[in-house]
């Protein structure tokens, strides 16, 4: 993309990396609350390290996690909406470093530079068809094949047979939270794809592709 004369290029990741004007790293230990469901919402949030959940609570205590968020992911962007208030706890997994961007920086970096907002607005269009996919699953998909999406969300596939292992542990209570059954059920579902092959657990998750078979299945 042509460039102004003598308009110095907006660098992107040197913005969410470096502190400077309404810009703060923040670090966090494992199971921190970063923000509380209802706190003033005054800024945007970027992960650097870690990994960040993001639970909702009803007015009778019960609690549902919405989303495990990792490295390269923006949190806490309803806050560029009117609305001012939290709607969601985030807190830390893990040893995690964010930064976190005041609401007014925020949004005079997006009028101003044109390549950042399309980079943000990438995030928000990934987000929202995040969400779509997800209700599509609850609606139509067996406990068993919406919790092998999300393991394989969660996990970083290669190619057949080879995969990372996922840099947290992720609690059978976590994953019957986000799938929407019991804990017991997770529970079984794992040892069936373990026996199958399709994950290793022990302490940390390695997840590989054959479990796209699951969800596949009629």
């Amino acid at each position: 993309m042509a460039k102004d004369a003598g308009k110095i290029s907006f660098d992107s990741d040197a913005f969410l990396a470096n502190e400077g004007r309404g810009r703060t790293l923040c670090r966090f230990r494992a199971k921190e609350v970063i923000y509380s469901q209802g706190d003033f919402a005054d800024a945007v949030y970027f992960i650097h390290q870690g990994n960040v959940k993001i639970i909702v609570t009803s007015r009778n205590g019960k609690e549902a996690v919405l989303a495990l968020l990792g490295e390269d992911h923006f949190f806490g962007e309803r806050c560029l909406l009117a609305r001012t208030e939290r709607p969601a706890t985030a807190c830390s997994m893990s040893e995690t470093v964010i930064m976190r961007i005041e609401k007014d920086q925020m949004i005079r970096v997006l009028k101003a530079e044109p390549e950042f907002a399309e980079y943000f607005m990438a995030h928000l269009l990934n987000r929202i068809g995040r969400v779509e996919e997800d209700l599509v699953d609850h609606l139509f998909n067996s406990s068993e094949k919406r919790l092998a999406r999300v393991l394989l969300l969660l996990g970083t596939t290669g190619e057949e047979g080879r995969s990372e292992p996922i840099a947290i542990k992720v609690s059978q209570e976590t994953l019957a939270e986000m799938v929407g059954t019991t804990r017991s059920r997770i529970s079984f579902f794992m040892n069936r794809f373990r026996k199958l092959g399709y994950i290793e657990y022990r302490g940390k998750l390695k997840v590989y592709r054959s479990l796209m078979s699951v969800i596949s299945r009629d």
